[in-house]
């Protein structure tokens, strides 16, 4: 549930944030199944930043999900929030008190079952081969190729459409309007993605985008000719060209960065844009 903050100053005037009953917001994490993560600000070995508007930020760490979900049979403990995803985690517990994390499907609370088989029953959180999930279903945690785990529609409120299964490949309809095979012995989780509400989230505050670790962005018009294509002349000017570029002189907006001779481009049945087919 989306709730707003109270009003006490101008920066919690507009701030909202997602309360779910079924996330156990005062649970510590399993310390068997964190590690450490290390911050780099953007910055490779040599010190140069790679990544910009990175750097700062509250200390985490990483919590490590099982996206293959390979236990039989497991029982949900309690749902936590993920500092370092947009979706709610799940700590699970086998028969034998084997604990792991999973990423949580929405409305998935304590006390829940799931079963990771090749035919599992039809319910929220189960993991089950394509080949056997009813056509038109809403999946998520998808395998792009078999035992491999979940790759595809892991963010929050994320699912994607069976639409159905030929020849052995499953056809799989993306958030963007994407159509693309996958086969059908590979995984998948029936459900929607945890905490869909996370896209209506507003920050309110600078010191909030701060405490994830965002660095503040300028923009390009803002800044002089030699730091900037953009950049240069007096007071408030537009960027003087018939497209916008990057820092470093490229194409900014509408450019394919995918590869043309990606192997598995002869998966992809149609394109995000009817024009690029």
């Amino acid at each position: 549930m989306l709730r707003i903050k109270k009003i006490k100053n101008r920066g919690k005037r507009t701030m909202s944030y997602v309360r779910d009953e079924n996330v156990d917001r005062k649970a510590k994490p399993c310390k068997a199944l964190t590690s450490v993560l290390k911050k780099r600000s953007g910055r490779m070995r040599t010190g140069k930043i790679s990544v910009r508007h990175r750097g700062g930020g509250t200390r985490r760490r990483y919590r490590q999900i099982d996206f293959r979900q390979a236990a039989d049979k497991v029982t949900v403990e309690r749902v936590e929030k993920d500092p370092n995803r947009s979706c709610f985690i799940a700590l699970v517990k086998d028969k034998n008190n084997q604990k792991y994390y999973y990423l949580a499907c929405n409305k998935l609370k304590k006390g829940d079952v799931i079963y990771t088989r090749e035919k599992a029953e039809n319910n929220k959180g189960n993991r089950s081969k394509l080949k056997n999930i009813q056509a038109g279903s809403i999946i998520c945690n998808v395998e792009l190729y078999p035992d491999n785990g979940g790759k595809i529609a892991r963010s929050a409120g994320s699912s994607v459409k069976l639409m159905g299964i030929e020849n052995g490949m499953a056809q799989l309809k993306m958030p963007s309007g994407e159509i693309r095979l996958v086969k059908d012995e590979c995984y998948a989780t029936i459900g929607q993605m945890s905490n869909p509400e996370n896209s209506a989230v507003r920050i309110g505050k600078a010191g909030r985008t701060r405490n994830m670790g965002k660095r503040p962005q300028v923009r390009g018009k803002t800044m002089n000719a030699k730091d900037h294509p953009h950049g240069g002349g007096e007071g408030l000017q537009s960027i003087g060209m018939p497209y916008p570029k990057t820092k470093w002189g490229k194409h900014a907006l509408g450019v394919r960065t995918r590869p043309k001779k990606k192997a598995s481009n002869k998966h992809i049945i149609r394109r995000r844009s009817k024009k690029r087919k």
